[in-house]
């Protein structure tokens, strides 16, 4: 026969170790060996139970007291002749069940299905007031009410607490009768042993009771179907995923319960004229290929109107200006962003005889020193062709 393991040892704790410093032990040990997150692992299931067993001892201060006097010997008197049972012997069951439903959802998880919520931790049916769910919706919108905010109405499909009966589906004060199916608990259990698996009542649905006289304006159900309308302010510098939280205006909630809350989720459309990077704006400003050369003044848009830019001489095509506190307002209130404008030299088409000539002319009085960027690119194709010949390709 394979000797136990000492309790402390199991929990990674000292012979000292407070109660809180226990529990803190456990509770990261059943996350680590829970079953449900080792389906088909035997060893994690063995350690999950050891673990349990050393957490019940050394939770109870009469058990523990016992365990350190006198050891696994000492847990005899404590469990009965035949030693620790799973099935029964949780006498802390409340408190692992609190442990377990934190790391698992309310319920407990493994704890209910396997445990049968022992020592009385049953799962209570679902009875009473309950909160609505949540919606969302998705509203596309231009840039312009993304810079400068908006009013939007907008009409959501929703269920809304049956005003008929208040959400409880039943007509009259009398309409409701205890589940027989699974006697008022709102759960089924089936298996035996220590593999127990409780499952939701299927015909209750966890209520624990079953509707006999039901609401005839929503069916029993406690909702009806409807179109709210409401108003939705978009604040300035919203952007792309940019949620907007209405609170109590989701779903409504069943028997009394509070309202869900809807979430609008912004979609910002492509503009024809500004392209975004976070608060940032960029935008593409032609100009005629004089302009550009002569080093003009340029007016270039910007969400607020017209801003005056002056190019220097020789500005090339892809050259970027930077106009600080011209882009996005921040949505959260900090400053603006900026505009950064690129400008386009254009070349001028659908030329007259007139103009020809003058260009011509023109282009005669050029010399290589004027296009910097050419003599460039022309040496390095120089450069490579030289290369080239050098390896004898």
């Amino acid at each position: 026969m394979v000797a136990k393991r000492d309790y402390y040892e199991l929990l990674g704790v000292s012979r000292s170790a407070t109660a809180e410093e226990i529990k803190k032990a456990y509770r990261k040990m059943a996350m680590k060996y829970h079953p449900d997150r080792n389906p088909n692992d035997k060893e994690a299931e063995d350690m999950f139970k050891q673990v349990s067993e050393a957490y019940e001892v050394l939770s109870d201060p009469r058990k523990r007291e016992q365990y350190d006097r006198f050891g696994h010997e000492g847990m005899k008197s404590a469990f009965g002749p035949g030693g620790f049972d799973f099935s029964r012997d949780f006498t802390h069951s409340a408190d692992l069940q609190d442990i377990l439903g934190s790391i698992f959802g309310e319920g407990g998880g493994f704890f209910d299905e396997f445990f049968g919520g022992g020592g009385g931790a049953r799962r209570r049916p679902r009875r009473g007031p309950t909160r609505g769910a949540d919606l969302r919706f998705d509203l596309e919108i231009d840039l312009e009410e993304a810079a400068f905010g908006s009013e939007r109405e907008i009409t959501l499909p929703m269920s809304e607490e049956c005003g008929a009966c208040k959400g409880t589906g039943v007509a009259g004060s009398k309409g409701r009768e205890t589940c027989r199916h699974c006697g008022g608990r709102g759960a089924v259990i089936s298996g035996g042993g220590f593999f127990q698996v409780r499952q939701t009542c299927p015909v209750c649905n966890g209520t624990g009771s079953v509707i006999t006289n039901p609401c005839k304006t929503c069916g029993g159900s406690g909702r009806v179907k409807s179109r709210r309308r409401l108003t939705l302010r978009i604040p300035k510098g919203v952007e792309t995923g940019s949620r907007l939280r209405l609170a109590g205006k989701g779903e409504g909630g069943i028997q009394g319960g509070p309202a869900g809350d809807l979430y609008v989720v912004m979609h910002v459309r492509r503009h024809a004229l500004f392209r975004r990077d976070g608060d940032d704006l960029m935008c593409d400003v032609p100009v005629s290929f004089t302009e550009a050369a002569l080093g003009e003044q340029i007016q270039v848009p910007t969400i607020d109107g017209y801003a005056k830019l002056k190019l220097a001489p020789g500005t090339e095509t892809g050259k970027v200006f930077r106009l600080r506190g011209k882009g996005m307002p921040n949505v959260e209130g900090r400053g603006r962003g900026d505009l950064h404008v690129r400008i386009v030299a254009e070349v001028p088409s659908r030329l007259s005889s007139r103009q020809k000539e003058l260009l011509e002319a023109l282009g005669e009085s050029w010399s290589a020193s004027n296009f910097p960027t050419r003599r460039r690119f022309e040496k390095q194709v120089e450069q490579f062709f030289e290369r080239k010949q050098a390896l004898g390709k």
